[in-house]
């Protein structure tokens, strides 16, 4: 039976190969440093822990930006934790006003619509976080894993719209076995994953199966694994292996470059 060991990974080449590869973007891009927007999340805090370890605490700006009767107020707290840990300064910026002022301005503005109006969050997200890399000279790191950039649970144009993603080619079990390499204090390590487009979104509700099922799906599946051969595997339906697979081939426009009509010869 496939096993989640598969994925384990050697930790301080990791750690150093991420490092590595942040320091030398930095260099290649000529900016002063990174901004990361820290959620309180796991991925964003790995993240952030190795970005500060790449280039140093001082070229890093930390951003939170939560949401009034959304974001949860210990998430709050362990962004202050993790930057607190890191000896990082963060600025707190609260998109509220923001989004009321947004909504306002679109005529028939339909709340209700959960996927578009958490799109228009993360979008904001992302425009505050190039505003500052813009203002201050700072290229901006993404946070997503392998898993969910080929799940495309991210928000194209929002968490998605960064320079670069330290850790887009490790699944979440890979992240949290570095944040627990790093000493990422456990709170945030098991703390149930979720975008926070709104209230008690949990992420493994909305895909139906836990991150390691996730993963070894998606793992199985580059290895070039079909359906059948992955469900009898890790002994669960094949419909549940059919719907995984298929957000993978949807979200592809999701991973690429818009496509362009290419005239001329």
């Amino acid at each position: 039976m496939r096993s989640i060991n598969e994925l384990n990974i050697n930790c301080d080449v990791v750690k150093d190969k991420i490092t590595c590869f942040i320091s030398d973007q930095i260099k290649i891009a000529k900016v002063n440093g990174a901004v990361v927007s820290v959620s309180g999340g796991i991925d964003s805090a790995v993240t952030v822990a190795l970005t500060a370890k790449a280039i140093g605490v001082s070229n890093v700006l930390a951003l939170t930006l939560p949401e009034r009767d959304v974001t949860p107020s210990e998430d709050v707290e362990d962004v202050i934790s993790i930057c607190n840990m890191l000896n990082l300064t963060c600025e707190r910026i609260e998109i509220t006003p923001i989004l009321h002022m947004i909504c306002k301005q679109i005529p028939n503005f339909n709340p209700e619509n959960k996927i578009a109006f958490g799109n228009l969050k993360a979008r904001v997200r992302m425009m505050i976080g190039y505003y500052y890399a813009n203002l201050t000279n700072k290229m901006v790191i993404g946070t997503s894993n392998k898993t969910e950039l080929y799940l495309g649970y991210f928000t194209k144009y929002g968490d998605g719209g960064v320079d670069v993603m330290p850790l887009g080619d490790l699944h979440k079990n890979q992240v949290r076995q570095l944040a627990n390499h790093l000493k990422l204090p456990e709170r945030i390590i098991k703390k149930p994953p979720s975008a926070r487009l709104w209230v008690n979104q949990l992420t493994e509700n909305e895909l139906g199966l836990n991150y390691d099922m996730l993963d070894l799906i998606v793992f199985s599946f580059l290895k070039g694994y079909n359906s059948e051969e992955i469900a009898k595997e890790l002994k669960i339906s094949v419909e549940s292996v059919d719907n995984i697979i298929q957000r993978i081939k949807n979200n592809g426009h999701k991973r690429s470059l818009p496509l362009i009509l290419r005239l001329s010869e």
